[in-house]
């Protein structure tokens, strides 16, 4: 099978590359809606249909950066989730600190490892979702998509976590106990001053900070396509406000970001609102960091009718 591609680019080696999506089409411990196995393929298709110009920052980013699309990462048949968790965060730490690493889901559980891996020790999380994920287990299962955010904790970082809408009993006793949880919860969000607090918060973020963004924390309107929705959600210009303060701030070193928990949309609403999710994530973070200045690379990007 060929190398899958974004916006039909041609893929760079990783190790010349600017940026690297990691496909992880992970799919062990859904709950309720199954398909997520199939999300990063529907995202990278969709890509296909989008322009190389991006509106909001006014340029073409990849005629200055270089990406690749790295191989799909699967859990074998014979492989414990510990492991496969382990081989992700192992695959994610040997694409360098330089380069901005882009995790396409697949269930949120993915992100135990994409995490470990480009984050090894203590910083912020700005965690985007419906749910808490706070759980110790779930079905069994301490690898399980309830369960992202408490390996986050259990490792020392602080959460931001935005659009909570969903959440057990004892994941909101955390919100209480613990002094490393911000949490903005979606109707919060709908008032001035919740989502003043949210602006501020963000503002003053500094050092390493990794961007989960678990597709459900959005409106249904957005992405009606996901493994476990929720009624509410943040609208796209809310979404992509939060990604402009996060990306756009320099004293954030960026760790990674990943997008998880599409499944494909029979009307491709959600498979195209996760490819330009991520094509906004790629320009607001190369923007922000001067790649605009730096030379053309004039090979990726071809004329308008090819």
């Amino acid at each position: 099978m060929d190398q899958p591609r974004f916006l039909s680019l041609p893929n760079s080696p990783i190790e010349t590359a600017d940026v690297v999506l990691l496909p992880l089409p992970h799919e062990q411990t859904v709950s309720y809606g199954g398909g997520t196995a199939n999300g990063p393929q529907a995202l990278l298709t969709a890509s296909e249909q989008l322009e190389f110009y991006e509106e909001d920052r006014g340029w073409t980013p990849f005629e200055h950066l270089r990406l690749c699309v790295a191989p799909p990462l699967r859990q074998a048949a014979a492989e414990t989730a510990e492991d496969y968790h382990r081989r992700v965060a192992t695959t994610a730490a040997e694409c360098g600190p330089e380069r901005l690493v882009i995790g396409l889901g697949g269930e949120h559980s993915a992100s135990i490892g994409l995490v470990a891996g480009r984050m090894p020790t203590p910083g912020t999380i700005v965690h985007i979702d419906a749910h808490a994920d706070l759980r110790a287990s779930y079905q069994g299962s301490a690898y399980s998509h309830a369960c992202p955010a408490w390996h986050w904790l259990q490792a020392g970082h602080r959460l931001i976590q935005i659009g909570v809408r969903s959440a057990h009993a004892q994941e909101a006793a955390l919100w209480r106990s613990s002094d490393r949880i911000s949490v903005f919860r979606d109707r919060q969000l709908c008032r001035a001053d919740g989502w003043h607090r949210l602006i501020a918060e963000l503002t003053d973020l500094s050092g390493p900070v990794y961007l989960s963004i678990d597709v459900d924390g959005f409106d249904p309107a957005v992405f009606p396509s996901t493994g476990t929705p929720q009624p509410g959600g943040l609208s796209w210009h809310q979404g992509l406000d939060i990604l402009e303060m996060v990306l756009g701030n320099r004293r954030v070193q960026l760790a990674g970001v990943d997008v998880m928990e599409l499944i494909p949309d029979p009307m491709r609403i959600a498979d195209m609102a996760g490819a330009k999710l991520v094509q906004k994530v790629i320009s607001y973070w190369a923007a922000a960091r001067g790649w605009m200045d730096r030379p053309r690379q004039g090979s990726q990007v071809g004329a308008p009718d090819e």
